[in-house]
């Protein structure tokens, strides 16, 4: 007797969890040695079943993604070798030119990725857009670490779009590009520009009440003035280089 098969919805929304774990595995957002979020983390993130969480865990170990280790959870063993053309965001850098080239071809997809938001977003993902300024609100005021809000409020921006592309798109680029994160890390830890987390807050205000308001165009702008903000703060240390070179040679 053959096996029952499993029901299509469910395995399209299995095929949807691995997909989304697999982009950012790829894309560096989990390396190497890292653990996976638990279970009902994932449960309650995908908005899945526990059933449709293990299937998805279940194709990404049979692919030697990801490893479980009894009582300690599920944790990232390799990942596949993606075209070097494709890896656009992922390579760690200290040179101020990559950041900025990177930048502005975020511009050019985020820019537009802000105004489909304004226009076409649901209330559901209005909440969070608006959820995700909360949470970077409440980071800066406790003095904690501001990276992920930041990407999450990007990813919330690409998936209001309801063009799976834009977010696909950030899925693949993944945490590191946030600049700072990036830069932070062939830096050893050191971040030579100081804390910007208030303007980044505010610039993420301006951003989301245009989206709500349902303005494109001023949408479009706050995005384009965030990100346009993000390369004169990196353009400056391009600066602070040459005056300490000069300090050194005098």
């Amino acid at each position: 007797m053959s096996e029952p098969k499993r029901s299509g919805s469910r395995r399209s929304l299995s095929a949807g969890v691995e997909d989304a774990l697999r982009a950012q595995i790829e894309a560096g957002y989990y390396a190497t040695g890292d653990k996976l979020p638990t279970e009902p983390a994932l449960t309650e993130k995908f908005g899945v079943s526990r059933t449709v969480v293990r299937e998805a865990i279940a194709a990404l170990r049979a692919d030697n993604l990801v490893e479980s280790r009894q009582g300690s959870g599920v944790f990232v063993i390799g990942q596949r070798q993606t075209d070097p053309g494709l890896r656009l965001f992922t390579g760690e850098t200290d040179k101020i030119s990559d950041i900025i080239e990177e930048l502005e071809l975020r511009i050019g997809v985020e820019v537009e990725a802000a105004g489909l938001a304004a226009m076409r977003s649901s209330p559901a993902q209005e909440a969070e857009i608006q959820a995700q300024v909360d949470r970077f609100s409440s980071l800066v005021a406790d003095g904690k670490p501001t990276d992920e809000a930041d990407f999450q409020f990007h990813m919330a921006i690409a998936a209001a779009t309801n063009n799976a592309r834009f977010r696909t798109f950030l899925e693949h680029v993944g945490k590191r590009m946030i600049p700072r994160v990036k830069f932070r890390t062939v830096m050893g830890g050191v971040d030579p520009l100081p804390s910007r987390d208030a303007s980044i807050l505010e610039e993420h205000r301006g951003i989301a009440e245009a989206i709500l308001a349902r303005d494109p165009d001023r949408a479009r702008e706050a995005m384009r003035l965030h990100l346009v903000t993000g390369i004169k703060r990196y353009r400056s240390l391009t600066s602070w280089g040459r005056a300490q070179k000069k300090d050194e040679l005098d």
